[in-house]
């Protein structure tokens, strides 16, 4: 009887020490996830602080965030790829419209030729669209675009390229579908499925002259990498990476986005038609004006592209 007292005894020790075991484990892996979480909040607010920071001008500052609800209300996003040099602010390398309407679940995308010959707002000058940066950083950008569509620019986002493309490593790569075969210095793009680095990205988005459709097939090319960026990031893998991916984002991006407009951003993602509508100004003409090269845009097809982004954003 003692001997069958001491043997259950001794079961309810080993039963108690191995729930404790397992409670232990079970707390340290808990506490490990929550402490990543944290960590993870953290290095998001400090990224999105980060790029907040309101850009410095000689005349005015870019602070607003506007009072707008980027899962219910059309709005409009201007993504600016700042082409930064050494000893100057540089240029705008990749300019592009979005405009978004929830209700539609739709999405419009226009590239804007960076030698588009258009009023400088605030500059008093016509000239180079991408002049607009160096002369008055974002502010002047977005009042030349403004004017240039007659649509109201909501958000922006202003990229260094150079910096941002440092994501691409750190996803592992991105794979693009190229349509043709082209070439630049050492590199090659075959046609069809080809995987690109961070350089690769770099250079094969911004071939131009070895392109004959031009400053339209390099606009092509920006969008599919900005496609094939968006669904290597929405990858569960990237959660894994995801405080390298903020370190970057905080340190080359710039934007008006606040944390919660990206998280309602985020809801209307999973709603949106992934099939975006790229628009193009095709009926231009190219050419020297005294020693620059402009493109001169067709003003009836400037007015079409107007109307339809102003009807997308239900502008009245």
């Amino acid at each position: 009887m003692n001997n069958n007292l001491k043997l259950t005894r001794s079961r309810r020790k080993s039963k108690s020490k191995w729930k404790k075991i397992v409670l232990t484990i079970l707390t340290l892996f808990l506490f490990s996830i929550i402490s990543y979480g944290a960590y993870t909040y953290y290095s998001f607010q400090k990224a999105i602080d980060k790029m907040n920071t309101p850009e410095q001008s000689d005349n005015n500052t870019v602070t607003n965030i506007p009072e707008k609800s980027p899962h219910i209300d059309p709005f409009s996003v201007l993504l600016l790829g700042i082409d930064e040099r050494e000893y100057d602010v540089g240029r705008t390398d990749t300019m592009i419209v979005v405009t978004v309407n929830p209700d539609e679940k739709t999405v419009k995308m226009l590239s804007i030729p960076r030698d588009s010959r258009v009023e400088i707002i605030g500059n008093n000058t016509v000239e180079k669209i991408n002049h607009a940066y160096p002369r008055g950083g974002i502010t002047m950008t977005i009042d030349t675009v403004e004017n240039l569509l007659s649509i109201p620019i909501d958000y922006y986002v202003a990229v260094n390229m150079d910096g941002f493309l440092q994501i691409i490593d750190i996803l592992g790569g991105v794979t693009v579908n190229n349509d043709m075969d082209l070439s630049h210095l050492h590199y090659t793009f075959p046609k069809g499925d080809i995987k690109l680095n961070g350089e690769e990205a770099l250079v094969f988005t911004r071939i131009r002259y070895e392109d004959p459709r031009g400053d339209f097939g390099r606009q092509l090319r920006q969008k599919q990498l900005i496609e094939a960026i968006t669904a290597k990031a929405a990858s569960p893998k990237t959660i894994l990476k995801i405080n390298d991916v903020f370190e970057v984002l905080g340190d080359n991006v710039q934007m008006n986005f606040s944390a919660n407009n990206l998280f309602q951003l985020q809801k209307l993602y999973s709603n949106l038609d992934k099939n975006i509508d790229q628009l193009q100004f095709q009926q231009g003409t190219g050419g020297y004006i005294g020693k620059s090269w402009y493109y001169t845009l067709n003003e009836d097809e400037l007015e079409d592209i107007s109307n339809i982004l102003g009807r997308h954003l239900d502008l009245k």
